[in-house]
């Protein structure tokens, strides 16, 4: 594959042998962000599990200390109190079952996280087929699915994301912006990361995590010493 100069200039930065301590890591990662746009910085874990069994899977939520940079375009369906409460808490849209039939019948998809009550999950699980293929279906264990939506709306506003294993057992997840540096990023890797060492399955045996790189939207990517990280 060819790349273009800014790439090639960022890559010379980096050691591909070498595995970096996390706040080395995280400056170096902003130094590749070459772009004329402020890069996403994404963490990339690899973890010895099985995803095949579900006595290996790894999944949850976490807020991030520094947020992701990201506006998150919040939609909530709820009725009555739960309605006014969303609201209330800053949710972009919110509705019931005429937002249902609009993501159905219209294929609506302009928002980044839904949030649900566990009495709307009855009609909202019809919608898996559209929303499960693009991460955004209502779960409990990512705090989607819950009674206390004005918290959920505004956990989801601070910068709160969802982790969950891969078909290959890799984890992928937004940890900030370049234009946070080093040591906003450091904290928010550590938060995620603390997230997953604590998400490990009783069932998962020998070396947890296997590896641990970081990378902007249009750099290389940065392996990081995984062993700091405690399993």
């Amino acid at each position: 594959m060819k790349h273009g100069k800014k790439y090639t200039d960022s890559i010379k930065l980096v050691d591909k042998t070498k595995q970096y301590d996390l706040a080395e890591g995280c400056a170096l990662c902003v130094d590749t962000a070459k772009a004329k746009f402020d890069e996403t910085v994404e963490l990339h874990v690899r973890l010895g599990v099985d995803s095949r069994h579900a006595d290996q899977q790894v999944r949850g939520a976490v807020v991030l200390p520094h947020g992701t940079g990201k506006n998150v375009r919040v939609l909530v369906i709820a009725k009555g109190d739960n309605e006014k409460a969303a609201l209330e808490a800053g949710a972009d849209l919110v509705g019931a079952e005429e937002m249902i039939a609009k993501i159905q019948n219209d294929g609506f998809l302009d928002f980044d996280v839904l949030i649900t009550t566990p009495d709307m999950m009855g009609l909202v699980g019809r919608l898996g087929r559209v929303l499960g293929p693009r991460g955004l279906m209502p779960n409990p264990k990512a705090g989607t699915v819950t009674p206390n939506v004005a918290q959920a709306v505004k956990e989801a506003k601070a910068g709160k994301i969802e982790y969950r294993l891969d078909k290959a057992n890799i984890i992928h997840v937004p940890v900030g912006k370049a234009s946070f540096g080093a040591d906003k990023l450091a904290e928010n890797i550590s938060t995620v990361m603390d997230a997953i060492v604590k998400a490990k399955p009783a069932a998962a045996k020998g070396q947890y995590i296997r590896s641990a790189a970081i990378a902007t939207t249009m750099g290389p990517g940065v392996k990081l010493n995984s062993a700091k990280f405690g399993a």
